[in-house]
Order: C-alpha cells, then structure tokens, then sequence
C-alpha cells in the first residue's frame, strides 16, 4: 500500500502563542489526533454558518503548501472529518462571479495547526492561509493557524491514499480492516507502535493508544499480533453491538433481541459497556474526547477546557505512571509489566507525583503539557542548564504519526566550521519516510 508516500514539512518554527493568537477559535495543539480534527470540523461549520465569503484565498508567503486557485465574489465554507484529515469546501453562491464550481481541501493539523475565526485587521499569527468574508459587513478571517508549520493541505479534496477507514466515524469498516489483515508485518511489532499505523488505525495518537492501553492493561510492547487475534473469534457480534451503543439504531435493536431471546437489551449493552476489548475502545475513547467538547487537547487557548482534557486522561503524563521510548522515539505511557518487545536498551521512567522533586532527567520524559518544561527565567533560578535546541517531538509516518520529525543522529557536520568552541543551534528540516514508518 503506498509505500512510496512522502509528505513535505515546513521548517520548525518557535514554539509557544503570540499576542496575535485571540479570538473565538478551535486552539492549536501539541499533537492534533482524531478527536481534535473533529472538533476542529465542528468549529468550522459553527463558526462559518451564515457567513459569506469573498475574494481571493490568501496565503502567507512563508507556506511552503500549494498556492489555492481560487476567486469568487460570494461563497460559503462548510468542513467535514476523516480520521486525521479535514476537508475544507468552497461552495460559490448562486450568481457570484465568475461562475466555478466548488473547490475542496484536506488538511493534515502536523503538530500544532487549527482554525481561528478572527477580524481581518487583527489576524493571528502563523496563520498561514486565509478566506475573507465579503464586503460591507466588518471583514472577517477564517485562518489555518499553524505555528511550527508541519500542517499541510492539498487541493481536490480527495482523502489521502492509504489511510485506513476513520476510528471514529466507520467503525465496522475499521474492525474488518484490521482483522483481515492482520499477517501484514506492522503487527509484528509492539501494540503500542502498532497503534500509530494509520492504514489500519486512522485517527490514533499518542495520547489516546496510552489510554486505550491502559483500560485494558495491555502491556504497550507486546505483540500486536497476540492482542488482536484473539478478537478474531471473540463475540462475533461485536461490531452489532457496537452499532447499538453508538446510534441505538431501532432495526439493530430489534435484529439483537431476536438472536439472543435469554438477554435483555439492557443487560447486553450493560455487558458491552463493561467490557469493551481494544478495536471497541479505538472508537469509544475518542468519541469520549469529541463529547468533551470545548476545545479539546491543547493548553495554550483555553484554560478551562483543557482542564477538562487533564481531567479526563487516567494514564498518559500521569503521575505515578511509567514511561518507555518506542523504536521510534515517541514516548509511551503506561503501568505495570511494559512486555517483552521493549526496545533494547530501553529504560522505564515513572513520573513522580505534583511537588516532589525531579532531576532533569524525569523531566525531559514528560510529555509537552502545562508547565512540564521549565522556562529559561526558571532555569536560571534552579540552576538548570539552559537549553540550547528545541526539545524535538517523537515519532514519524503513516504508520507512526508522521506529523513529527525525528531527532536527526549525530553524524558528520556540514558546511562551514565555526571559529569558537561552541556550537550554534541547527535548524532541523525533517521530512517523512513511508507509510509503513509513520504517519497522521
């Protein structure tokens, strides 16, 4: 499948809002996941709804994304989600000029994209493309926000090619197609990599495989293919009764109570709601997030909702929780036994409870939350080192979240040599190998 599927990244850009970052919008995120493209669609068609928008789309001459070809005089803007990926359509009104037909986007969120809705004359920063809503009314701006600019978008609307069935929104589709291809050699590797692989789990990330993982208390580094085939020949009705728990659906019901007559609805959804295996709560602990509502996982807009998200979260930068690197150097969460995969070398961490003390290494280990990383101010103050280069995020590719770069390996140092004994920070460009290594 799509081996050969490569995705462009922008530079990484500082990390951190700016003053220009306000208004009502959807926030942007460490790591967007299925729940936040979601949500962030959601916000689109309420934020958009009754507006007209005019003119030309505009793009910040920083993008290296595709310049979007289109003009019109009147047209609307609606949205809709697919696992990690959100489409955006530019429908032109009836009689605005010149006379098109509708445009559609996909966009890929990287590491921190979102949608803001902001007047025209006080556009956030980083935002990177830009629909104006037409004349006379005061002129607003539905912005892409993206501030390290590992976002992408493409034009034509087409999903992208080799993106397993949403988690979310086709969950019986998603079932089959992990079941049925269950000898491919991803599920060779631990579970939690596993997870990341979006041909097969499209909308998975790295907080919600730690809380999948955790309700279930599977250890994250044992053999995917161990946990899942099992499901093989558990209750081959599953997927029914998921069907049921989701859209309560009157024919499913009726279908239900007539194949097992000794069970009540009730108790059937009870024991459904009770014992959820893996491939029920890949659906069921993100549509927790989506229900959540707010803005969800991302703390730098909205205090209050995403005090909501940490409220939620039992395992993942939980104190008292272990924390191991995958082979592909995104950390994983959990309890207990970590299985027998654990890459060679690998050393579990355990996060120490609010206020107790931690050595710069604990540290380092946390996940990107809320006042995990020290400023440079505190820094100095606690006698840290300072921190030279940007704390690098973890993971790559369709198969494992390919909107974050890998820490590129010391090796030989081009160009030209510097005069003083230091060395000077290095931008990094990262790029995104196959599918089969990772992606989002």
């Amino acid at each position: 499948m799509a081996a050969g599927w490569r995705e462009r990244r922008g530079v990484q850009a500082p990390d951190g809002t700016e003053e220009g970052d306000r208004g009502p919008s959807y926030p942007s995120h460490r790591m967007p996941e299925g729940p936040e493209l979601h949500l962030a669609s959601r916000f689109v068609n309420e934020a958009c709804r009754g507006l007209v928008f005019g003119g030309c789309v505009e793009k910040s001459p920083v993008s290296r994304n595709p310049e979007v070809p289109f003009e019109s005089s009147a047209y609307c803007i609606s949205s809709s989600a697919r696992g990690k990926e959100l489409r955006l359509t530019l429908s032109p009104l009836p009689g605005a000029q010149p006379p098109r037909e509708p445009l559609a986007l996909v966009f890929r969120f990287g590491m921190s994209g979102s949608f803001q809705l902001a007047p025209s004359e006080a556009l956030p920063a980083h935002a990177h493309l830009r629909f104006y809503t037409a004349p006379p009314s005061p002129r607003l701006a539905l912005c892409f926000v993206d501030i390290r600019r590992f976002g992408h978008w493409d034009l034509g609307g087409k999903w992208q090619p080799g993106r397993g069935p949403c988690v979310l929104l086709e969950y019986e589709q998603f079932r089959e197609n992990v079941l049925r291809n269950l000898a491919d050699k991803v599920f060779d590797k631990p579970i939690c990599e596993a997870l990341l692989d979006q041909r097969f789990f499209n909308g998975i990330g790295n907080y919600l495989r730690a809380e999948i993982l955790y309700r279930l208390r599977i250890p994250p580094f044992e053999k995917a293919r161990k946990v899942l085939e099992a499901l093989q020949q558990r209750r081959p009705d599953s997927a029914t009764f998921s069907v049921v728990l989701c859209q309560a659906d009157s024919q499913v019901l009726h279908l239900l109570l007539l194949q097992n007559p000794e069970l009540t609805l009730s108790q059937k959804i009870r024991a459904k709601l009770q014992n959820p295996d893996l491939l029920e709560l890949c659906h069921l602990v993100p549509k927790e997030v989506v229900q959540l509502g707010g803005k969800g996982y991302g703390p730098e807009n909205g205090e209050e909702d995403f005090a909501a998200f940490r409220a939620w979260l039992q395992c993942y930068g939980m104190p008292g929780m272990s924390s191991l690197q995958d082979r592909h150097g995104r950390t994983i969460w959990f309890q207990g036994d970590p299985g027998p995969l654990v890459p060679k070398g690998g050393k579990s961490r355990k996060k120490k409870p609010k206020g107790a003390q931690q050595g710069p290494k604990h540290r380092s280990e946390d996940p990107l939350l809320p006042s995990t990383a020290p400023s440079r101010t505190h820094r100095a103050q606690r006698g840290l080192p300072e921190q030279t280069t940007a704390r690098q995020p973890e993971g790559t590719s369709l198969s494992q979240d390919s909107e974050v770069p890998l820490v590129p390996k010391k090796g030989k140092r081009r160009g030209r040599p510097t005069t003083s004994g230091h060395r000077r920070p290095q931008k990094i460009k990262a790029d995104t190998p196959s599918l089969e290594n990772g992606g989002t």
